[in-house]
């Protein structure tokens, strides 16, 4: 087996060649003069098993050629078998034509990666119409959880935690996180009042007065959601309020937003690599690869 990565998930694709005991080599990626994408294999391929282990943040759209070159090539080499790991998967929340005329960036992508590869693993894709990757992908697809590796987290660094879902797609997440420490957990909805005047407020009433409040999602992007949460939570008394997301994407200032909101500390995995990174996934690889 060779452990390769396109230049994300270094880290990553570096614990899990040394608990597997397999060679690390990562893959030569430049451009040429006028732009053009250069990737060469530094390793003899040829009837070996080449897993690419790489996140698709940042620079997704980059990320999904690079996945590609790097799997046909492998394919063109004589690899007996491709197989991608990505920690985090892009484009999935693009799952229909939201609006006349727009690309469902998911099937798309989906398209060109069940052309290259011959399996496919990610942790905690954003799953919401989509029942299972199977809906998607015609390739064995593998969808791998960190509910378990944050739920750890919590039950290691908390006494008593308050889990919160900041909205209905990411109460599930929660709650099963919640379920497994024995928490309790609540999930917060908008309630509109006026064209400019909306709050959140919990579905299930939960005491936080004094409590160590842990907001909980799949995905961090721009923070909005959880800030409203936090502000919430501390509006109820809470202790304090950890912001715990399995992808930490931190766009337009999110850390900043969240700092503001009452946001005591952040938490990711390193499913996407940052300095907020406290829980490592490798492991959670390691398992399925050996499989």
């Amino acid at each position: 087996m060779i452990i390769t990565t396109c230049g994300n998930s270094q880290k990553i694709a570096l614990r899990v060649a040394r608990q597997l005991q397999a060679l690390y080599s990562p893959l030569t990626i430049s451009s040429f003069p006028d732009g053009d994408i250069y990737l060469k294999y530094n390793v003899e391929v040829k009837d070996k098993v080449v897993v690419i282990i790489h996140s698709f943040q940042p620079h997704p759209n980059q990320s999904l050629y690079q996945v590609i070159f790097a799997a046909e090539t492998a394919q063109d080499l004589g690899a007996k078998k491709v197989i991608l790991v990505a920690p985090y998967l892009a484009f999935m929340r693009q799952d229909k034509r939201f609006h006349l005329g727009e690309a469902i960036s998911s099937r798309i992508m989906a398209k060109h990666l069940n052309s290259c590869l011959d399996k496919i693993i990610t942790i905690d894709p954003h799953l919401h119409r989509y029942k299972s990757l199977k809906d998607i992908f015609t390739i064995p697809a593998t969808c791998l959880t960190a509910n378990e590796l944050v739920a750890q987290y919590i039950q290691k660094h908390f006494r008593q935690a308050v889990i919160i879902g900041p909205d209905a797609e990411s109460y599930q997440w929660a709650k099963a996180v919640a379920k497994t420490i024995g928490a309790e957990a609540t999930v917060l909805q908008k309630k509109r009042y006026s064209s400019r005047k909306v709050e959140v407020e919990m579905v299930y009433h939960l005491e936080m007065k004094g409590k160590d409040v842990a907001i909980v999602d799949d995905i961090i992007s721009t923070g909005h959601t959880i800030a409203e949460a936090a502000k919430k939570a501390k509006k109820l008394g809470a202790k304090t309020v950890t912001a715990i997301g399995i992808h930490g994407l931190f766009v337009e200032d999110a850390i900043v937003k969240l700092k503001k909101a009452g946001v005591d500390r952040i938490v990711t995995t390193d499913c996407i690599e940052h300095n907020t990174n406290k829980i490592d996934v490798a492991d959670l690889l390691v398992k399925e690869l050996k499989k």
